[in-house]
């Protein structure tokens, strides 16, 4: 015990060091009252928590630290994201307003104090805190567009449509699509006769995938009278867009069309938490999870009752490795409705697999899967799908099979059926079935690059057709540059033809990309010793050995090239 509390001392000193260096010799003596050992390990166990996205546990640890807020502006920061990523707005909110009280309010606390008056329809006092907040001088670009927006939102009531599209446009150019979707609502805001028209654009680009607008079009249609438009809009949507999951949900809520969805164009919190959900979904792409969450979480507060926003949180926990979290939402939003609930535990699935535990993924999926009332082709596919990866395959190939009688060859699902049944059937050594079905699905779709890897591979390990594979291969590498599957079968290719120079050029590359991969790495042992190169091929041969995923029929045969050679 004595050595535990030493060690904890030195521990605690050693913090305190690294604490001072974030600041200046003036800050020293405010400092004073936070010259604690507890004091220290809560700020860094709560920026340490925080960093690791784990918003809950941090708060526990920064709320103890009143008034560091005085003389550690980065404190401040973390403080107020830790606030609003879990769920305590209310508190955020007061802390911004004491920054505030102590003029050390910054971009993100007028930002907060902004987003509460606006849900609260104040937009004057919305806009005076957000304008606090542009004159902060965000970060951020995007930041600075989002900040701009919400002054031109907040200041609705005073100008008119013309007005606010002349300011709309003034924005930051490189924002091209965030203004399309902009111009939307604010014809939709003032009840232009162009609403129907500017959406029925939008949505029609074809070089943005705006499809999640079909849903608000439906919505909007629905809303003003036009209920059969807004019906036949939405089937037509469920057509082009079978996999978007608004739009299924939608049509499962057609009783009640504000069930799982509510958003009405004319509520200026709700536009905003749009606008704020597609930032969200800006940062997440670019793996900024935290911000992500951050301006996520103000759009949660701002239309409560909009539950897809959920799918994206749950996703960014996901990417961050926190399972706990991003299962605890999938649960939640598996309760608002039947499509929530399907795309809930298929993903819940997906976490359980990482986390190694395959039978309770499998009886779960199966449970969701004989539970669904409504069972489409896709929901078929999709479970088809689940089984085949996670090497169910006899009981995949019935599910594709009923995939594959309910529609014909020219429907989108056709070539993934027919890919998904032949690499099960060749899994089960069903070959004929198997190339009859790849085959088939590179007649529907014939620029495939993995499909016609798996064919061409297929074909060279059986030793047949290795000219055809090799030129198959080469249209394959083209399609998926720098593929390291795709350039290990082109190498493998090259060996069975006996062009052994060639071989190693493209194995050489295979392996640098994929290093820990035990058939790369026995196919540039076997192309080495083809080159004299045997010290080396005894080296990567010896390497497979000591790899965990090398199965053991591969260590075996390299085990008797190990005494015999090629």
């Amino acid at each position: 015990m004595f050595i535990y509390r030493k060690l904890y001392k030195i521990t605690v000193r050693i913090f305190f060091v690294i604490f001072f260096i974030f600041f200046s010799t003036n800050q020293l003596l405010s400092l004073e009252k936070f010259n604690k050992a507890g004091k220290i390990a809560d700020y860094f166990s709560g920026i340490l928590l925080l960093n690791e996205e784990k918003y809950d546990e941090s708060f526990k640890y920064l709320r103890k630290l009143d008034g560091l807020e005085n003389i550690h502006k980065t404190y401040s920061t973390k403080y107020l994201y830790t606030l609003i990523n879990s769920g305590n707005f209310y508190q955020a909110l007061i802390f911004s307003k004491k920054l505030e009280k102590e003029k050390e309010s910054f971009f993100e606390s007028n930002l907060i104090i902004g987003i509460y008056y606006l849900k609260n329809s104040k937009f004057n006092l919305s806009r005076e805190y957000f304008l606090k907040a542009k004159r902060t001088k965000p970060k951020l670009i995007l930041d600075n567009y989002v900040i701009d927006s919400l002054i031109n939102w907040s200041n609705l009531e005073n100008i008119d449509l013309d007005e606010s599209m002349i300011f709309l446009n003034q924005m930051d150019s490189r924002f091209v699509n965030l203004k399309k979707i902009q111009k939307v609502f604010l014809n939709c805001y003032y009840k232009s006769s162009d609403t129907t028209q500017s959406f029925k654009e939008l949505i029609s680009d074809k070089r943005i995938d705006f499809s999640r607008y079909n849903s608000f079009l439906s919505k909007y249609l629905n809303r003003i009278g036009q209920k059969e438009e807004a019906e036949l809009l939405l089937n037509n949507s469920i057509k082009k867009h079978p996999r978007n999951l608004l739009l299924k949900q939608l049509k499962l809520d057609q009783k009640n069309w504000e069930e799982n969805f509510n958003f009405n164009c004319e509520t200026i919190a709700y536009v905003v938490a749009e606008l704020l959900y597609i930032t969200a979904n800006a940062l997440s792409s670019q793996s900024i999870y935290p911000l992500s969450n951050f301006y996520l979480n103000l759009a949660k507060y701002l239309n409560k009752s909009f539950y897809g926003f959920d799918t994206l949180l749950a996703e960014n926990f996901y990417n961050i490795k926190d399972f706990s979290e991003a299962k605890n939402v999938y649960k939640n939003l598996r309760n608002h409705g039947n499509a929530f609930e399907w795309y809930s535990n298929k993903q819940i699935s997906r976490i359980l697999i990482q986390e190694g535990k395959k039978d309770s993924s499998l009886i779960l999926l199966s449970k969701a899967y004989n539970k669904l009332q409504n069972k489409g082709v896709y929901e078929i596919f999709d479970y088809a799908e689940f089984l085949k990866n996670n090497e169910q395959f006899k009981e995949s190939i019935k599910y594709y099979s009923k995939v594959l009688k309910k529609i014909d060859k020219h429907h989108p699902l056709f070539p993934e059926a027919k890919d998904g049944r032949g690499v099960a059937f060749e899994r089960i050594n069903k070959w004929d079935e198997a190339e009859k079905d790849l085959q088939d699905s590179l007649r529907a779709s014939p620029d495939q690059a993995y499909v016609i890897n798996y064919l061409a591979y297929s074909w060279i390990e059986q030793g047949k057709n290795i000219e055809k594979a090799l030129t198959m291969l080469k249209k394959a590498n083209k399609l998926k540059l720098n593929d390291p599957y795709i350039i290990d079968s082109l190498g493998w290719a090259l060996f069975k033809l006996k062009r052994y120079e060639e071989s190693k050029k493209y194995l050489q590359v295979a392996v640098s990309l994929m290093p820990a991969d035990p058939i790369v790495n026995d196919h540039y042992g076997d192309v080495l010793w083809k080159n004299d190169k045997k010290i080396q091929a005894r080296y990567y041969w010896k390497y497979v050995l000591s790899l965990e995923k090398a199965e053991n029929d591969l260590k075996e045969k390299i085990e008797q090239k190990l005494i015999k050679g090629l």
